[in-house]
């Protein structure tokens, strides 16, 4: 009898967590083949490396705020959470069957604002507004946009590191998105164009931001407005770093270990201007958090 009874109380005590469990279990089971082709395919790309970065985090903000989450929990949207459903599935199934990755992400989002509103109602999707935006950040775009986006950036960027270089009267040419250095030329690829990392920027100040938790709608808005900018200051400092080794180093020190190393100054040059930023918007406009 006591053996049975020790069994009920443990019984009892996983009574709670048994929906969560089974939630798990149906999302590994859809979107666990999803992940294992993202990971063997644009997740090891320059474009799309942050994709595993965004949903561990935004995982993490929820389990987190998972007491705010059911202390703000209403009744269950039954009838928009089965809909939603529905437009998931037949996401999924195109997605699945043409690999069409931009549709297979965001059904996954979409799963993910059913299962809130099924479970914690309207009121527990509007404290999850923060996961589902960052989230977002995850979705890879269409080839045609990112195309579409990349050249002008591409030349952009490269037009800017010429003049400047310039300015010191190095010998410093260009055509198009080719930088001819002396001897050597310098191709401004899609990876310094500034798309990529402008994602990646965007997605950590907003992280930064809701982190702060700052009450100033007008310094968010200001900053996260600002980071576009930062990112492509911090990309013409990439190009013009690479243009220096290459002319004073040769090619083989530009495409070799610095030119993996420009990719973590890039960030670490456009972090700064950030929090720069964001302490000068501080002091000058929104004195109040």
């Amino acid at each position: 009898m006591r053996a049975l009874a020790v069994t009920s109380q443990a019984t009892q005590a996983l009574q709670p967590y048994l929906p969560l469990g089974i939630v798990a279990l149906g999302w590994l089971a859809m979107f666990g083949p999803v992940y294992h082709g993202l990971s063997a395919t644009i997740w090891n790309s320059d474009a799309n490396g942050h994709g595993p970065f965004i949903l561990g985090v935004s995982l993490w903000l929820l389990w987190s705020r998972r007491q705010t989450l059911l202390e703000g929990a209403t009744a269950p949207a039954t009838w928009t959470a089965s809909a939603l459903m529905v437009l998931v599935a037949a996401m999924y199934v195109i997605g699945r069957s043409q690999t069409v990755w931009t549709l297979e992400v965001l059904s996954q989002n979409l799963m993910l604002a059913a299962l809130l509103l099924y479970f914690l109602g309207w009121g527990g999707l509007r404290r999850s507004w923060f996961p589902l935006l960052f989230l977002l950040f995850m979705v890879p775009w269409p080839g045609d946009w990112i195309d579409a986006v990349t050249q002008p950036l591409k030349i952009a960027v490269s037009i800017v590191a010429t003049e400047l270089l310039a300015l010191f009267g190095l010998p410093i040419g260009r055509s198009g998105v080719i930088l001819t250095l002396g001897p050597y030329k310098l191709l401004v690829a899609d990876a310094c164009a500034g798309l990529n990392s402008l994602f990646t920027l965007e997605a950590l100040g907003l992280l930064y931001l809701n982190l702060m938790n700052y009450q100033s709608v007008a310094r968010k808005v200001a900053l996260a407005v600002l980071i576009v900018p930062i990112s492509f200051v911090a990309n013409v400092v990439r190009v013009i770093v690479l243009a220096l080794v290459t002319l004073y180093f040769g090619d083989e020190a530009g495409q070799g270990f610095v030119h993996s190393f420009a990719g973590m100054l890039l960030f670490g040059v456009a972090l700064t201007l950030i929090l720069a930023v964001d302490g000068l918007l501080g002091r000058l406009f929104f004195r109040s958090r």
